[in-house]
């Protein structure tokens, strides 16, 4: 029995039993499919650098991996708006374990451009296991969406702790060819993500669904949408921006690789333990005030970067913009939830994501050139034009006072 027979047969009571299965679900293969970002972050400019027929071309794969983000998006709402999104959920997992499985023979053969390739098929696993989140709100009450969006979230934070332990103990492990096995453990994990999907229990299209959509055009010149997406791009932005140019600049500053991976590492646990309580703010307080907080600790991050250049400034800097990061985009993504009808939610989700993931694809090709031209203080004062804009985008979308039920 669906989802939608059990509505229609007037019964909650197993709605509730498939919300906290899904987002349980969800949750752990939040957590696997994280992993996947991780490894492509910790190794991909390493094994690029390794691989490269030029050096100025190491950090492409990073680069390839965030436009397959971009690039999946739209395809994904169009699939799932068809067929559903487990059918979405297993074409993503898919990719993931061929992005791994490929990433290894590209590895043993020495090959740049397969590698690249690997890349592009994990971007498009990782727009698919962000696309959770949305998921999660599909089997949930109306009141309880904000907490079963962030609760998905929260997985990201075990992602931050498998990523790189994975990177640590499998890197060496297939002499001489560094980070084979991490690739292969890599596709294991998308493997066992595929499995824990298959039991998520989501609503599937109808006819219904399809019909009664405005266009998107119409959707999209919505003041709050536009602010919503403004907020969610501004996030990812900044966060892909200085995370993307913070390890190089602090090599720069001749501190240690370990005082890197560390502040990385603290910075992704950063990114998603606020998600344990980020949904019940937005219920209590609105989105657009948790949002506001979002910006209000990026702008801190960047403040506090311009103070100095010693290990405790940077840690700083990562810590909160991770924070702000989290504040942001899942308040960004609950004001989205605010701006469709059901029948819509495919389709403006998957253009809000494609805007979103396309904007950080440019911040992760400009932030390494601005690096090494500018300087870091340079990239911490660029950093507050675009949180203007979104404080501006936010004030326009919501004009009037904001109190705490003004997301209903």
């Amino acid at each position: 029995m669906t989802i939608s027979q059990v509505i229609e047969k007037g019964s909650m009571t197993p709605v509730l039993r498939f919300e906290r299965s899904n987002v349980v679900r969800l949750a752990i293969a939040q957590a696997l499919g994280g992993a996947n970002s991780a490894v492509i972050y910790a190794t991909g400019a390493v094994v690029g650098d390794m691989l490269a027929p030029a050096k100025a071309l190491a950090t492409l794969p990073i680069s390839i991996f965030v436009v397959g983000m971009a690039a999946s998006t739209l395809p994904a709402g169009v699939i799932t708006q068809c067929f559903g999104r487990r059918t979405t959920f297993m074409i993503g997992t898919g990719c993931g374990v061929l992005a791994g499985l490929v990433g290894s023979l590209a590895i043993l053969y020495a090959s740049f451009w397969l590698f690249c390739a690997s890349a592009f098929l994990g971007g498009i696993y990782a727009a698919v296991v962000l696309s959770f989140r949305f998921a999660a709100t599909d089997s949930a009450a109306p009141e309880r969406r904000p907490r079963a969006l962030s609760a998905v979230m929260a997985g990201g934070v075990f992602a931050g702790v498998i990523g790189p332990q994975v990177v640590t103990y499998t890197m060496d492990q297939w002499q001489p060819y560094l980070f084979v096995v991490t690739y292969l453990a890599q596709a294991a994990f998308a493997a066992l993500s595929l499995l824990v999907l298959i039991g998520v229990r989501l609503p599937m299209p109808t006819a219904a669904d399809t019909e009664g959509s405005r266009p998107l055009s119409v959707i999209a010149r919505q003041q709050r949408f536009i602010g919503a997406v403004v907020c969610g791009v501004v996030s990812y932005l900044l966060m892909n921006f200085l995370m993307t140019a913070a390890p190089l600049a602090m090599k720069f500053c001749n501190l240690s690789q370990e005082s890197a991976n560390l502040g990385m590492q603290w910075h992704v646990i950063a990114m998603y333990a606020p998600s344990f309580w980020t949904g019940r703010l937005i219920i209590r307080f609105g989105a657009p005030k948790v949002v506001a907080t979002g910006m209000v600790l990026i702008a801190a991050s960047a403040a506090i970067g311009l103070l100095g250049i010693e290990v405790a400034h940077f840690w700083a800097t990562l810590v909160l913009l991770g924070a702000g990061w989290n504040f942001g985009f899942v308040g960004a993504s609950a004001m989205v939830l605010e701006c469709h009808r059901p029948e819509e939610k495919a389709r403006v989700q998957s253009l809000n994501d494609f805007i979103v993931f396309g904007a950080m694809a440019f911040g992760s090709f400009v932030s390494g050139g601005l690096l090494s031209e500018y300087g870091w203080n340079t990239i911490l004062w660029i950093s507050f034009l675009p949180l203007i804009f979104a404080v501006g985008a936010l004030v326009l979308a919501f004009p009037r006072p904001i109190h705490a039920d003004a997301a209903s």
